[in-house]
């Protein structure tokens, strides 16, 4: 009966086909999802987690302290994963790929509740979904102990949950940890065995499937093979020698003519070549993404280059995805984050080398899907041989500003990306009762820089993300990357006097400039004279620079730098003229080296002009042939 199921699925798979080739194809990138399956059940554990009393439901979740202080939110995501699986559901998309870190860490609870949620929407609607690894999910590539302690427990407190019990050390008052497997970090094989009907293994329904270490081709293809070699056991390179690891990179056909290339961009690099091959702990984390695909696995490039030679023989359109970016993300701006905030900061160890976009561009990869960053970018990679690489980076679920990625294929290799926001998200708000009792738990502690009540005010899932951004800015980035006398000068600035700084004699110190305004009043009424006139003639408003401040800008410094295009919702468009146009006047203006202030409030602004110069990254069309790329902003 099972085998009659399968053939009866695939004559459903290809009789959706026969519609779908008909029209445009349309996908799905569902990337950073970090699902926590909040509703979830442990198996060997009697601890349920808290009652919701906004609709008596037990709910595991973790504290919005902890939430603040991340760079992704722990559980309203969970609302926000179904509504953006209703969207795609209600504009009859059929494929949907999740490039990765689709849950919290991997952990047996969380795989669960993902697995369910996608055969259910399977079952329901059709849709097949094809997901790769990120570097939450595995964490590392074998199964390791791991917990939390930082899950919301009785009265408010910080409820530790762990796989084991000599992970955790007490500290006075602390709730006694909760010991469950669930919790544990799966590697490849809990991963696979728990996701992989969704692409990690071939199904019947597809045209044709394999992986790097497949021996057969698309003319020899055939289900019983394809499953044989799936195995995860056949899937193993040697990252170093005596070190072998698996790799679960896939090619799958769900429609005729759609070739999804499914990356594996994890590379676990050992600590210590002495120590246990086995011992997850032994391996460093796959976040750096690409830089270490390139100097450890070189057959993959290789791979990547025969399937894209593949594709074209045999007339498919290749469509790559995985966690990690291809192609440098900050604009061109990287090199001046560094002088800006320090070479160690801001994730510019994340960020590609030009040599990935090369050697991929140069595999013949045209276009690529990616995640890890949270951010909405676009970036655009010409090698020196002429070929040219388009990187989509997918915004995430659990982070500002919400959205997933459409992509349509249509006649003439042309592919139209548009960005859909996921701003009204049904039961986003369910918790905040139980914040609320949190946040009266760490008034009685007398706790210092406590996040602020305000967000539980919050009326839709984006209002909700652009708060925990600015809390995530005071909370985190200011403090932990930003030169604390720069963070000082710029408040109480407003617009006008950072306008004002930006047209005067850059011999000028703007420390004493500001400071004694008084005593320089001269040099100020000098600048505004020549401010007024470039206004004037750049058809802007005078009046409308006086309306912010600078600590304003911070946080929409942030709001660019994560949603590119999208921001323009929160910040106006008006302000981003404003920002463009300081921007422009600092760029014109000679820099005196010898002044640190004068030197951060250019970088700042180079920063910030190179974001709102980037290439389109909201609605666009890109020409998989010629690497033509079109804006088709509204």
């Amino acid at each position: 009966m099972r085998y009659l199921y399968l053939y009866f699925l695939a004559f459903i798979n290809i009789s959706a086909f026969k519609c779908v080739a008909q029209s445009d194809i349309k996908i799905a990138f569902l990337a950073d999802v970090h699902l926590q399956d909040i509703y979830g059940k442990f198996s060997d554990s009697n601890y349920t987690g808290l009652k919701n009393p906004a609709d008596g439901t037990t709910v595991l979740i973790r504290t919005m302290e902890s939430q603040l202080h991340s760079t992704r939110i722990f559980n309203e995501n969970y609302f926000a994963f179904i509504a953006a699986l209703d969207d795609i559901a209600a504009r009859g998309i059929k494929i949907v790929a999740l490039p990765g870190d689709y849950t919290d860490d991997g952990q047996p609870i969380h795989l669960r509740g993902l697995q369910q949620i996608l055969k259910s929407y399977e079952d329901k609607y059709g849709i097949s979904f094809l997901i790769t690894t990120g570097n939450h999910d595995p964490v590392g590539p074998f199964a390791q102990h791991a917990g939390k302690d930082d899950f919301l427990g009785l009265n408010g407190g910080n409820q530790p949950v762990y796989s084991v019990k000599n992970m955790y050390s007490y500290s006075k008052g602390d709730l006694p940890v909760i010991i469950t497997s669930d919790i544990a970090e799966m590697g490849y094989t809990g991963i696979t065995e728990y996701l992989g009907e969704f692409g990690f293994m071939p199904k019947m329904g597809y045209l044709f499937w394999a992986t790097p270490f497949s021996n057969y081709t698309y003319d020899t293809y055939n289900f019983k093979t394809a499953r044989q070699q799936a195995l995860l056991s056949s899937r193993q390179y040697e990252v170093l020698p005596g070190f072998t690891v698996p790799d679960a990179s896939y090619v799958a056909e769900p429609v005729k003519g759609l070739w999804l290339l499914a990356l594996d961009g994890n590379t676990y690099i050992p600590k210590d070549t002495d120590g246990n091959p086995e011992d997850s702990k032994n391996y460093k984390g796959a976040d750096i993404g690409y830089n270490n695909v390139v100097t450890n696995k070189a057959y993959l490039i290789k791979w990547v280059k025969h399937i894209s030679e593949e594709a074209k023989k045999h007339n498919k359109t290749l469509i790559a995805f995985s966690h990690y970016p291809m192609v440098e993300f900050n604009d061109g701006a990287s090199p001046e984050i560094g002088q800006f905030m320090g070479p160690d900061k801001w994730q510019l160890n994340r960020v590609p080398l030009k040599e990935v976009a090369e050697l991929f561009a140069d595999a013949g990869l045209t276009i690529h899907f990616g995640g890890h960053m949270h951010i909405n970018d676009t970036g655009l990679h010409t090698s020196a041989k002429g070929n040219t690489l388009l990187n989509v980076q997918t915004p995430s679920l659990a982070a500002y500003i919400p959205a997933y990625k459409v992509l349509t294929l249509r006649k003439g290799s042309i592919a139209e990306v548009e960005t859909i926001v996921v701003d009204k998200v049904k039961g986003f708000d369910k918790l905040f009762q139980l914040y609320e009792m949190e946040y009266k738990y760490l008034k009685s502690l007398g706790k210092k820089d406590i996040w602020n009540k305000e967000i539980l005010k919050t009326k839709t899932y984006h209002e909700f993300t652009d708060f925990h951004l600015k809390e995530l800015v005071r909370l985190r980035f200011l403090p932990d990357d930003w030169h604390k006398d720069f963070v000082v000068l710029l408040e109480g600035l407003s617009g006008t006097e950072l306008l004002l700084l930006a047209s005067m004699d850059s011999k000028n110190d703007i420390e004493k400039l500001i400071k004694n305004k008084s005593k320089f009043k001269d040099v100020w009424a000098a600048a505004e004279v020549v401010a007024k006139q470039k206004v004037k003639d750049a058809g802007l408003i005078w009046e409308a620079f006086a309306g912010w401040k600078a600590n304003g800008l911070v946080t929409d410094f942030y709001r660019i730098r994560n949603a590119d295009e999208l921001a323009v919702i929160d910040i106006g468009a008006d302000r981003i003229a404003q920002y463009g146009f300081i921007a422009k006047c600092l760029a014109s203006q000679n820099l005196n080296d010898k002044d640190i202030m004068q030197t951060d409030l250019h970088l700042l602004f180079t920063i910030l002009g190179k974001f709102l110069s980037g290439a389109p990254a909201n609605h666009f069309s890109y020409n998989l042939k010629t690497g033509q790329l079109k804006d088709l902003k509204k």
